[in-house]
């Protein structure tokens, strides 16, 4: 089996590495950006161990030239990054980790394939990329903070849901929701001036008594 690590931690590559040619692996390591991170596609992998920091910003194109080998993400428990790759259902471990608990997941997902998160997620020319952290509609970049592009991907995934301002302060921010508070409304509101204003139909949508839902909805 051949794993390619895709790292910017060069203590935490070369530990890894060693463990996985000591465990019988072959293991190739490349720093995202270098020259070797442009001609390493040129090898077919069995899986991939991937820096999830949100300034690695090359995964989409690499991972397409890799003939889609399953992608084990490696990202900070506290992160944006981890947090977004937490409800999308990817596959990943939080740092620091036992490399017991990273052998078993990359065991794992080789043993049985991986049921792949979506690199990106798109509703009516609003795109979120999930790894490079860009958010862009009708291909105009939008200039979101950490918390509003993981409440933007929360919506985008439960497209078509109305959810609740208890169940959106609970995943994005991890706080009871007060009923007498409008925190939910004004972080809301605050994505809907770069998300649905400067754009003529409008995704983010209010349900009176219940919260908000994002979807397509036609003209009228």
């Amino acid at each position: 089996m051949r794993i390619l690590l895709v790292q910017e931690e060069i203590q935490t590559t070369q530990y890894l590495r060693k463990a996985l040619t000591d465990s019988g692996f072959t293991v190739d390591v490349v720093r995202a950006g270098s020259a070797g991170f442009q001609t390493s596609p040129r090898t077919r992998y069995d899986l991939l161990v991937y820096d999830a920091s949100p300034e690695v910003a090359h995964m989409p194109e690499f991972r397409s030239s890799a003939r889609q080998a399953p992608v084990l993400f490696l990202t900070d428990r506290n992160g944006a990054s981890g947090r977004v790759l937490a409800q999308n259902g990817g596959n990943y471990l939080f740092k620091p980790f036992a490399f017991s608990d990273f052998l078993a997941k990359v065991q794992g997902m080789l043993r049985w394939g991986s049921d792949q998160a979506p690199m990106t997620l798109s509703v009516a020319g609003l795109e979120l990329d999930l790894v490079r952290h860009r958010a862009s509609r009708d291909g105009k970049r939008l200039n979101l903070t950490p918390k509003e592009f993981l409440l933007l991907s929360l919506l985008m995934r439960k497209t078509g849901e109305v959810l609740s301002r208890a169940y959106i302060a609970d995943q994005v921010w991890e706080i009871n929701f007060e009923s007498n508070t409008n925190f939910v409304d004004v972080h809301i509101r605050r994505l809907r001036s770069k998300v649905d204003d400067p754009f003529p139909q409008v995704l983010i949508h209010t349900v009176r008594g219940v919260g908000y839902v994002l979807e397509e909805r036609p003209a009228g």
